[in-house]
């Protein structure tokens, strides 16, 4: 429950605010524990529809980026970790991420560690977040630690941001084109097909593939639909099978100009958390097991897994990445010259930058060349469509 409450602190002034809490006795204790005299406290009314949409609400990546660096800041200007965490969760608008934060908030009070506070909310923080923020606790390097966390976050989000802002265009035409196209089959073709019919015309091909068409849209939409849902469920009951998420994932990185975009991603992803996990002191078996869970495809999952098996057995790290196919061989010859020189975490930063612009001067390829061939197809479908219009009434107008 979320109870709103005034309050008189150690001069005399008057504060108020909001607290979760299970009952108004434990609202006056964690008041106390603040040094505040509570002087009114009122649960606060939440109807169940906002109740609902509260919790459907999703808490996004620059959401929890903000925070991080704002928590870096204050801790690193001196502020006690508590006091950080109250100001951050008034300051937060997202009800779903204030619940988090007001119960990581009650248990730093209560003498818990951060990292375990953040640990009873794994899914809104990765275990990646949560083991670097235990790595600066464990070194007193706390406020390093977050602002290296948040510079991470924003690299991923600049990263990610830019490879979907160079497909945007390209879908948004597609989408238009798809949504044009079925309008005309469904609203436009069926009236010049009561048309032709009266007129009793001689149709050509290209009309009467439109009017097929056009018919099993209007006359059978609802078992399209059933089979659209259909396969989409069978598509995703397939996915959550072991066999099938290894099936997706390699027809996924043998995908002409995908698969290089999507390997190179993937790389780019792992070298990063791999290195920002070396360089705050997590050794290096933990970091292994933790990185593989920034990567999303599970063949990077399990050669992950291997390679920490050869390390485990006394192996360097550039040899197990050498031993898998899945990586490149410049990755093990990188990582060999950076366990020579002693910086193997920036030689991994320097891998992920690498990767990285790859991606982007592959999506920017694959959006120039994308927009030629839709405007191409988009040619093509507007031709179509007009030989049907045009055809029949080309005709009917010479028979005349």
């Amino acid at each position: 429950m979320i109870f709103t409450y005034t309050a008189k602190d150690a001069r005399g002034k008057t504060k108020t605010g909001f607290v979760e809490a299970a009952s108004v006795d434990q609202v006056a204790e964690i008041l106390r524990s603040r040094n505040l005299v509570p002087t009114e406290i009122k649960e606060k009314k939440i109807s169940s529809l906002s109740f609902l949409l509260n919790r459907l609400r999703g808490i996004s990546e620059g959401e929890k980026t903000i925070f991080t660096r704002q928590l870096a800041t204050m801790v690193s200007a001196g502020l006690p970790l508590a006091r950080a965490l109250e100001i951050l969760t008034l300051q937060t608008r997202n009800p779903r991420f204030r619940e988090v934060l007001s119960s990581s908030l009650r248990d730093v009070q209560a003498g818990t560690a951060l990292s375990s506070s953040l640990e009873k909310h794994e899914g809104v923080f990765s275990r990646v977040y949560i083991s670097l923020i235990r790595a600066g606790e464990a070194s007193g390097a706390l406020d390093k630690i977050l602002l290296r966390l948040a510079e991470n976050q924003e690299k991923r989000r600049e990263f990610i941001g830019r490879t979907r802002g160079a497909l945007i265009y390209p879908a948004i035409v597609v989408v238009g084109m798809v949504a044009v196209f079925i309008m005309m089959l469904t609203f436009v073709i069926p009236k010049l097909t009561v048309m032709y019919r009266d007129l009793g015309a001689d149709l050509p091909l290209p009309t009467k593939i439109m009017i097929g068409i056009s018919d099993t849209i209007t006359g059978f939409w609802w078992l399209l639909l059933l089979l659209v849902i259909g396969a989409a469920f069978g598509f995703w009951r397939f996915s959550r099978t072991d066999y099938g998420r290894i099936f997706l994932a390699r027809i996924l990185l043998r995908l002409p100009i995908f698969g290089s975009i999507s390997s190179q991603s993937q790389l780019a992803e792992l070298a990063r958390t791999l290195g920002l996990l070396i360089s705050s002191g997590v050794p290096i078996l933990t970091a292994l097991d933790i990185s593989k869970g920034a990567v999303g495809n599970v063949l990077y999952i399990e050669a992950m897994d291997k390679a920490a098996i050869l390390v485990e057995k006394g192996a360097p790290l550039s040899a197990a990445l050498k031993n898998d196919p899945l990586f490149p061989p410049s990755l093990g010859q990188m990582v060999e010259v950076g366990e020579e020189t002693g910086k193997v975490d920036e030689v991994l930063f320097k891998i992920s930058q690498f990767f990285e612009s790859e991606v982007d001067q592959a999506v920017k390829n694959l959006s120039t060349t994308l927009e030629p061939i839709i405007m191409v197809l988009l040619g093509i479908m507007v031709g179509f469509l007009i030989l049907a219009v045009i055809l029949p009434i080309y005709s009917l107008t010479s028979q005349l």
